[in-house]
């Protein structure tokens, strides 16, 4: 049991990176496809869109730095905190990234077809990314009140 618990505390450790990572691909994924799909559309611009198809990869590096905040020697005290810390901050990262990929695909449509909304449009994709910063800064508090 005790190492089964151990176990789990590296799994925190490395899922916010993990996590982070599956959602910052698949959201750049889906933004890229769209921004790719804007520059047949357009004639001008074609940075902004290429730009924004990038803003969805914040969450893996936010997953970085909540890993190496996590990483310490594992106890049978600390693992559980690690893993809970971890695993769910992973899961708010990656679902972060997830849906700022898909508010994207929406500005990125809307600003081809009506250019001077660009602004307005990533509204939405930046209010997404702050969750992830909300999820990041609670990590960091969080961890350092675990035991050593």
């Amino acid at each position: 049991m005790e190492q089964l618990i151990i176990t789990l505390g590296w799994l925190g450790i490395f899922a916010p990176t993990a996590l982070g990572a599956i959602g910052s691909s698949y959201g750049c994924s889906r933004a890229g496809q769209a921004a790719a799909g804007a520059l047949l559309d357009t004639e001008s611009g074609y940075g902004k869109y290429i730009g924004l198809s990038a803003m969805p990869s914040t969450q893996v590096i936010l997953g970085i730095v909540v890993m190496f905040t996590l990483n310490r020697e594992l106890t049978l005290e600390n693992s559980p905190g690690i893993f809970a810390i971890g695993v769910l901050t992973g899961l708010a990262l990656m679902m972060s990234a997830i849906y700022q990929g898909q508010a994207l695909v929406a500005a990125i449509n809307a600003a081809k077809n009506k250019p001077e909304i660009f602004g307005l449009a990533i509204a939405p994709a930046a209010i997404v990314e702050g969750f992830s910063v909300f999820a990041f800064v609670f990590a960091l508090v969080l961890a350092g009140s675990l035991p050593a």
